[in-house]
């Protein structure tokens, strides 16, 4: 019998919350660990602090966030070969089997230029995966118009403005010809990809699932899975169906939480619905 697939929490799931509530989270609604979203606050930049956290709660960390985002170009510093680099070594340090990272963006050349060799390379040198993970276009009018000429589009029944990848070689990781990979059910929706056919595309590279849903809109929504438009169930029915190996981490978007009890009942409700669709 194949083993069960392990379910985690995103700490980013519980934004504007710190990292320290995604391992309480973690720990007492029964999620088998945590991925490590390391961002602005102190705490998750800390890898001696994130293992001290884990022995308390008794919480491994399963998998490690490069901070690649627009929000943490300065985490770490500047030069994104070395934050990748010691992104693997945090993960190395913390037992966890995967560190996620985004395509680079086009305006980081020479980590563009060197990023597959790179990626390459750090796996060849340990047991840690980098996934790479597929993302989604930006809309010109929605990231570099003003209000008023967005309105103005409006007004003249103008649709949204052209798609433009931010990232190279695009935002399909599977451009990048990589053996293994991240699959985001958040970006599918804002890209208006079909995430079952990406899924089968990348085949056995398929090694961490982001869990989440989105409902189609230009806007990377990270909704609870089962309430956006999604293949969420079927995604997980086919994982559960395989030999995948990997990691399921629930990365859903609690920030529009009205109380403390709400945000709990989304992360149980997060956590349910893994659990049923990911059944072997």
């Amino acid at each position: 019998m194949r083993p069960a697939i392990k379910v985690g929490l995103s700490t980013a799931s519980v934004y504007p919350l710190r990292t320290e509530a995604a391992f309480e989270y973690a720990a007492r609604l029964g999620y088998d660990g945590v991925e490590l979203m390391v961002w602005g606050e102190a705490v998750s930049q800390d890898i001696d602090a994130i293992g001290r956290l884990s022995r308390r709660y008794g919480v491994p960390v399963l998998s490690v966030h490069a901070p690649c985002l627009l929000i943490s170009q300065r985490v770490w510093g500047a030069n994104p070969i070395v934050k990748l680099d010691r992104s693997v070594r945090a993960a190395e340090q913390l037992g966890a089997q995967t560190v996620v990272v985004h395509p680079p963006f086009r305006w980081q050349r020479r980590y563009a230029e060197g990023f597959g060799e790179q990626v390459k390379a750090l796996e060849e040198s340990g047991s840690v995966m980098v996934a790479v993970e597929n993302m989604f276009p930006f809309r010109a009018d929605r990231f570099f118009g003003s209000d008023q000429s967005r309105e103005r589009m409006r007004r003249r029944g103008g649709g949204p403005g052209p798609a433009i990848s931010a990232f190279a070689p695009s935002y399909d990781p599977l451009d990048g010809n990589h053996a293994h990979y991240t699959l985001d059910l958040s970006h599918t929706s804002t890209a208006g990809t079909d995430s079952l056919e990406m899924a089968r595309r990348m085949g056995a590279g398929l090694t961490h699932l982001h869990l989440c849903d989105g409902s189609g809109l230009p806007a990377d929504e990270h909704l609870v899975p089962g309430r956006g438009t999604q293949p969420t169930a079927e995604v997980c029915q086919m994982l559960a169906a395989s030999d995948f190996t990997g990691h399921v981490v629930l990365e859903v978007s609690t920030s529009g939480a009205r109380s403390a009890a709400e945000r709990e009942a989304m992360l149980v409700e997060s956590l349910q619905f893994a659990r049923t669709n990911l059944l072997r």
